[in-house]
């Protein structure tokens, strides 16, 4: 029996209700929430598998309630996002969601999301190894990048991708083959998943951003990951 529990927000009724029907019949545990406020909230009293959350609320807007969860959970994030709106997409991602789906979606197309996404849900194994790069440290089991004594924290979705390029060194990797690894077989065109996430690792990791050391950009096949030879 399905035990993932999911929590809907958004502030349209309508979509709530019909959400959580097809879920629940799907054998999922659905509650919902029509604001970013309530859902903060329900998360301090309770455990979440993944939260669907729209983008375009009244009050704490999706993203504000995002980055408020990313704060202090790994819980898996998909947002409702407006299609045609590529800004939306990208703050979705740079607020630390694992991906987003498009309004109006296919029910088929969000179902296939939510489970892609549950089944590369924060806690899946990951090797507890430490990896030193110069004066750079990635502690994959603490799940942080320090450097120069300061530590800073990986989303789930940033870690999953720096462990897939990290276990695949000086080698280039098509954008395909990385999204399927990290996000699922469904995935497959979704380049700009990529380049929100690949630009926030290297705001982490790399001493100069504009200039990556590490993670390298492999024109029109996908990144490279450079290890230093000991």
């Amino acid at each position: 029996m399905n035990t993932d529990r999911i929590l809907v927000v958004d502030d349209e009724a309508a979509l709530r209700r019909a959400t959580r029907t097809t879920l629940s019949a799907l054998g999922f545990v659905v509650s919902d929430t029509d604001c970013g406020e309530t859902a903060l909230e329900l998360l301090r009293t309770e455990r979440f598998d993944l939260i669907l959350l729209d983008i375009n609320m009244p009050g704490v807007n999706g993203i504000e309630t995002c980055r408020a969860i990313r704060a202090r959970s790994e819980v898996s994030i998909l947002m409702l996002t407006v299609r045609g709106r590529a800004e939306d997409k990208i703050q979705a991602l740079d607020a630390g969601a694992d991906g987003y789906v498009t309004k109006p979606f296919d029910v088929n197309e969000l179902v296939a999301r939510i489970r892609a996404t549950l089944r590369r849900a924060p806690g899946a194994a990951l090797r507890s190894e430490v990896i030193c790069l110069d004066d750079i440290e990635i502690d994959f089991g603490k799940r942080h990048v320090k450097s120069g004594g300061e530590i800073t924290r990986l989303t789930p979705k940033e870690l999953d991708l720096l462990h897939y390029l990290v276990s695949h060194p000086n080698t280039a990797l098509a954008h395909d083959k990385i999204l399927q690894a990290v996000w699922g077989p469904d995935y497959g065109n979704e380049v700009e998943y990529l380049r929100v996430f690949v630009n926030q690792l290297r705001k982490k990791l790399e001493p100069v951003p504009s200039r990556p050391r590490y993670v390298i950009t492999e024109p029109w096949i996908g990144y490279r990951f450079c290890m230093p030879q000991p």
